[in-house]
C-alpha cells in the first residue's frame, strides 16, 4: 500500500509532523511518502494570479495524492483554522481539481500545545474535506502535545495511546 503522509504545517519544528511520523511507525510494510509542505511553496492564491495559470507545485501536490492509496495527515491549527501554508496549497489544488483528495481513504489527525488538541481545525476538516473527495475513515486529536508526546517514545499518555492504536487498527481494517 502506498501512503501519502504530511503535516498541515510548514514549520521546521512541526508537532503535527512528529505525530504523523509516530503514526507511520505502525505501517512498517507499506510504501511511505512523507512530504513537506515547504516543497509546495506558491504565491498566495488569487483569481487574478489564476488567470496566468497554475503553479507547477499545485499540480505536483495533486500528483502525490493521485499516486497514493491512502492519506495520513495531521493538521496544524492557526487561529482556529488551517495554517496559511496548507490553505494556500489546498486553494490552488482545488481550482485544478475540486476533488482534491480523489476519494482516497484518510486518517485525519491534529495536535496542538493547548487542551483542545487542534479540535477546531479537526472539526472543520471532518465536515469540509469530504466535500473535496476525502474519505475520512478515522480521526484523532492529541491535546497538550508537550505533556502527552515525547520525541523518542511518541504518545506517552496511556489512555491517548490506547485510543490512537485502536484508531490505527480500525483504519487498517477499513482500508484492507
Amino acid at each position: 500500500m502506498k501512503i501519502l503522509a504530511f503535516a498541515g504545517s510548514n514549520s521546521s519544528t512541526s508537532i503535527n509532523r512528529e505525530l504523523v511520523k509516530f503514526v507511520l511507525k505502525s505501517f512498517p510494510e507499506d510504501e511511505i511518502n512523507l512530504i513537506d509542505l515547504n516543497d509546495f511553496d506558491m504565491p498566495v492564491f488569487s483569481v487574478d494570479r489564476e488567470k496566468n495559470g497554475f503553479p507547477e507545485e499545485a499540480h505536483n501536490f495533486l500528483k502525490q495524492i493521485e499516486n497514493c492509496d491512502v492519506i495520513i495527515c495531521s493538521l496544524a491549527e492557526h487561529n482556529r483554522s488551517y495554517s496559511a501554508a496548507f490553505k494556500n496549497i489546498f486553494d490552488w489544488a482545488s481550482r485544478i481539481n475540486v476533488k482534491v483528495f480523489q476519494n482516497k481513504p484518510m486518517f485525519l489527525m491534529s495536535t496542538s500545545p493547548g487542551g483542545y488538541g487542534g479540535g477546531n481545525v479537526m472539526n472543520t476538516a471532518k465536515t469540509f474535506f469530504p466535500q473535496f473527495a476525502a474519505d475520512v475513515k478515522e480521526t484523532f486529536s492529541l491535546p497538550k502535545f508537550y505533556e502527552n508526546f515525547d520525541l523518542e517514545s511518541g504518545v506517552i499518555n496511556p489512555e491517548m495511546l490506547k485510543d490512537l492504536n485502536e484508531k490505527i487498527e480500525s483504519f487498517k481494517t477499513q482500508i484492507a
